[in-house]
């Protein structure tokens, strides 16, 4: 089930932001984040904010989802706003809904607040929720990135974690994709699955490479508490995932990746060019704001971070009354922003300058650099980029460099 959300103080009922926040607006960067909660079926390990038809009841449905969204989107136009450069519908699953309700929702933001002229339009989906047909369609409403779910090309990994798409649908998926006129084409990988064999993570990575995208996203599985791959752990029906076995795993994926044309650009991420980075994770990633709408979207803006209630029903309901969702917030001090901004650049390519560090960052960022964990070259011309063994190791030596 859906994890917790973190505590803060209430957000004001018209969802008003303190003026220190709205001066900057925009500065850089404005996204948008559109959270879609549904799901046609629970993955084992997933404990994101996301419910199937059994868990909702009869309370929520689809077909009216497009319509409170709008309607939290005018609440939003109300408190503040900037041209959107970046839209990142997620999920769940969110080519659950027509195409054309997520194409009515991505002309509201237009309408809102304006789309810039290269605006960079992403949808999650699962693989066996897409076709041809709806890909074009999704295509013509505007989306110009797609990014498919792939998790693994063996099918007893897929069995394990509970993924429905067949095996071969996945990279299927991508090439109708393209064919529609995406853009973009992200295929996302999960490594370190129990079971998983380094031949089965060998496929999966030539899957990708075959299927011609421009864009892989390799993360290993982290097990949450509360998801049914936890409580199969527990029980003991499967072996917990090992650290060696993960750091096996990434290693495969550079080098089968980077011998493909594909480079690092943060420590999950790998891309063709530079333009087919995320433009969206990286406003994330180097502090941009952002608006998220749905259900327990969160939400950036000058400092100012909050977090909408969990629940369909509850949002439904409070957008309908005209109330913000937002449940509650933070303001972030300076220190937290700092922790925050180590805590991001130094996983990204293009690093972190060490003219950020502290007294005590400096002393960490020497000691990673005499540990090969720095690239020596980039700490020369004054910037954290980690090495490969750094990426391996890159929580440890971010640890290092905060206060």
């Amino acid at each position: 089930m859906p994890g917790p959300l973190p505590d803060g103080e209430p957000v004001p009922s018209d969802g008003s932001l303190p003026e220190s926040a709205l001066g900057a607006v925009g500065r850089r960067g404005f996204g948008v984040y559109v959270h879609v909660p549904f799901c046609a079926s629970r993955c084992g390990y997933c404990d994101f904010n996301t419910y199937t038809a059994s868990e909702l009841g009869g309370g929520t449905s689809r077909e009216g989802y497009a319509d409170a969204v709008l309607a939290e989107l005018k609440l939003a136009a109300t408190v503040t706003g900037a041209p959107v450069d970046t839209v990142f519908v997620g999920g769940g699953t969110p080519t659950l809904l027509d195409p054309d309700d997520l194409g009515r929702i991505l002309e509201g933001i237009d309408k809102t607040w304006g789309l810039t002229a290269n605006a960079e339009v992403t949808t999650e989906a699962n693989p066996e929720s897409v076709t041809p047909r709806s890909l074009q369609a999704l295509r013509k409403a505007g989306f110009t990135r797609i990014s498919l779910g792939m998790q693994s090309a063996a099918p007893a990994v897929l069995a394990i974690l509970d993924r429905k798409h067949t095996a071969g649908r996945a990279p299927q998926a991508a090439i109708e994709a393209r064919e529609a006129g995406f853009d973009h084409v992200n295929l996302d990988l999960i490594y370190g699955t129990p079971g998983e064999r380094p031949e089965d993570f060998d496929a999966s990575l030539r899957t990708v490479i075959d299927a011609g995208v421009d864009h892989v996203s390799a993360y290993s599985l982290i097990v949450e508490d509360g998801t049914r791959m936890a409580a199969r752990m527990r029980r003991g029906e499967l072996p917990y995932p090992e650290d060696d076995v993960a750091a096996d795993r990434y290693l495969a994926a550079e080098q089968a990746l980077s011998g493909a044309g594909f480079s690092w650009y943060e420590v999950s991420n790998w891309a063709t060019t530079p333009d087919a980075r995320c433009r969206h994770n990286m406003l994330y990633w180097t502090g941009g704001d952002w608006w998220g709408l749905g259900p327990g979207a969160h939400s950036h803006v000058g400092g100012v971070r909050w977090w909408n209630v969990k629940h369909p029903s509850a949002y439904a309901k409070r957008v309908e009354e005209g109330v913000s969702p937002g449940l509650e917030r933070e303001i972030l001090t300076d220190e937290d922003r700092h922790v925050e901004d180590v805590m991001l650049r130094v996983r990204l390519r293009d690093g972190l300058p060490l003219a950020t560090l502290d007294a005590t960052g400096l002393t960490g960022a020497a000691k990673a650099l005499a540990d090969g964990l720095l690239d020596p070259a980039a700490y020369e011309s004054g910037q954290v980029v980690l090495t490969l063994r750094g990426r391996l190791l890159a929580d440890a030596v971010i640890r290092d460099l905060l206060p």
